[in-house]
């Protein structure tokens, strides 16, 4: 399995174009964290399984969604209701709740992927207004049998190797 994870766009419509293009074809599924401050019906987010941020005014996000692909449960949401700003452990509980093998969010603006008890909480960074780092970032995730690889992605599509993590089941 293999997916893309975009995040806090804030109205970029070229970042987005691009991966569409790079990518549709190429992943299993495509998500989009929140703050895309574009309109559900947008063709820059067509493709994309989006969520609502704090940012976004269009009511036809939904503010969360849970998607099952090859038998593993995907939870995303912006994370402006879980307080990700001050921890990920309420999103931990969430995971727990809702049977979720990978929770995707975004919000804080700042790329990590962390295990947790067998779920993989990962934001992606933002495509457009990075915090804590100077590239504008996203990330694709990888699963097999055996692990999970995790790696993150420039604007311009160059991967961060030193950001690479692997997780093995």
């Amino acid at each position: 399995m293999k997916l893309l994870v975009v995040s806090d766009s804030h109205g970029q419509t070229k970042e987005l174009k691009e991966l569409q293009t790079l990518y549709q074809n190429r992943v299993d599924a495509m998500f989009h964290c929140g703050d895309s401050q574009l309109l559900a019906d947008q063709e820059e987010l067509n493709g994309f399984l989006t969520v609502r941020g704090n940012c976004d005014h269009d009511g036809r996000f939904p503010l969360e969604l849970l998607h099952e692909i090859d038998n593993h449960r995907i939870f995303v949401t912006h994370g402006h209701y879980y307080n990700v700003k001050m921890t990920w452990t309420n999103l931990a509980y969430k995971a727990k709740e809702v049977g979720a093998d990978f929770v995707f969010y975004g919000h804080s603006h700042y790329l990590s992927a962390i295990m947790d008890e067998g779920t993989l909480l990962l934001n992606p960074g933002s495509i457009f207004l990075p915090r804590g780092r100077v590239e504008r970032t996203y990330a694709i995730v990888e699963k097999d049998a055996k692990k999970i690889d995790v790696s993150f992605y420039t604007h311009e599509h160059k991967e961060l190797f030193a950001l690479r993590q692997q997780f093995l089941l």
